[in-house]
């Protein structure tokens, strides 16, 4: 595509990432900057349950090579079994992070993280798209 903005209809999942990025503000815009990141969890966990989203919090993913348990991931939500949503409390987005949600996408072969960093002056996200999933188009 050689248009600068995608439509709608071209962005994952932009309806389900748009209502999870309307209430990571939500939460930020009643409970504010400088809380602990499993106060920003509990509070996204309710705002989640009150919009009825089915979502696991702090699931555990192993990370397997030939056939062994080589390590351990355990992801701050999964959101309608196809969003990663990773929280961070910071002043801005550490490329660990985004590995981070990048390497849970390809354990679980997800397509879709949301990557959130409360910060002093407002919430930040970025999403992050597993490029390696197969139902992702390359020229996209």
């Amino acid at each position: 595509m050689n248009t600068k903005y995608q439509t709608k209809k071209e962005i994952i999942y932009a309806d389900l990432s748009g209502k999870i990025i309307g209430i990571l503000f939500q939460v930020y815009n009643e409970l504010g900057y400088g809380h602990l990141e499993k106060v920003y969890q509990k509070a996204i966990a309710i705002a989640l349950a009150k919009a009825g989203m089915k979502f696991v919090e702090q699931l555990y993913a192993p990370v397997v090579f030939e056939g062994k348990v080589v390590g351990k991931n355990y992801f701050d939500f999964l959101i309608e079994g196809v969003i990663v949503l990773e929280i961070k409390k910071g002043d801005y987005f550490v490329k660990a992070d985004i590995d981070q949600v990048y390497r849970y996408l390809v354990t679980k072969n997800l397509k879709l993280g949301i990557l959130a960093y409360f910060a002093p002056r407002t919430l930040h996200f970025k999403r992050v798209v597993n490029l390696r999933n197969p139902y992702i188009r390359k020229n996209s």
